[in-house]
């Protein structure tokens, strides 16, 4: 059975990205991406809404094509484009290309069935996405890449709710170039956290 991971790049002072949208701040070295391309290959599908899943289906299933690309930056590009995928729109043609279906709502009864047939991880893209699978309870873990950059304005990665989640630390690691991930899952009423595999 999956499990339903959000991952996200946030700076040290809780943005996953600048007042402009900017990413450029982000740290990813060879290091950063071999960790992203051996965990993600794995994975059971990746879910998407659609800024993520256009961004995405933008640039990788060309990248390979770049003569500038890194080796691992062409792995990844194969990882991507095979994974299947599940973009979430109401506004994108319901034929999108790139091994990709849309689903026009989040439907927890449908995440369900989907994480009873899928093994690996389903991976959230975007945290409009993740603050909805937030709002029903949904994620069952959460890695969060915290970079060393201070960019003092942007768009916080968790909006303002109501509702208290408790987590468990399921890991930790830290990346020569100063990146350090936080890996938490879902606590249970003893405190524990069921299924982590760190």
């Amino acid at each position: 059975m999956g499990r339903i991971v959000f991952s996200i790049s946030v700076s040290l002072d809780g943005f996953f990205e600048g007042p402009d949208r900017e990413i450029d701040w982000h740290l990813v070295d060879d290091e950063v991406h071999q960790h992203f391309n051996d965990w993600l290959r794995e994975a059971g599908a990746f879910l998407e809404g659609r800024v993520t899943y256009e961004l995405m289906a933008g640039y990788w299933p060309h990248a390979g094509e770049d003569p500038a690309a890194t080796p691992v930056e062409k792995d990844f590009a194969r990882i991507w484009v095979d994974m299947p995928k599940i973009a979430f729109s109401r506004t994108l043609d319901e034929d999108a290309d790139w091994n990709t279906v849309v689903w026009r709502d989040v439907d927890a009864k449908e995440i369900a069935k989907l994480k009873e047939r899928t093994e690996g991880d389903l991976v959230v893209g975007g945290p409009d996405l993740a603050a909805s699978f937030a709002a029903l309870d949904l994620i069952d873990e959460y890695r969060i890449y915290v970079h060393p950059v201070l960019i003092g304005r942007g768009r916080p990665f968790f909006p303002t709710t109501d509702a208290r989640t408790r987590l468990r630390l399921a890991g930790t690691h830290t990346f020569g170039n100063g990146v350090v991930l936080l890996h938490y899952g879902r606590a249970t009423a003893d405190g524990s956290s069921p299924g982590s595999p760190d």
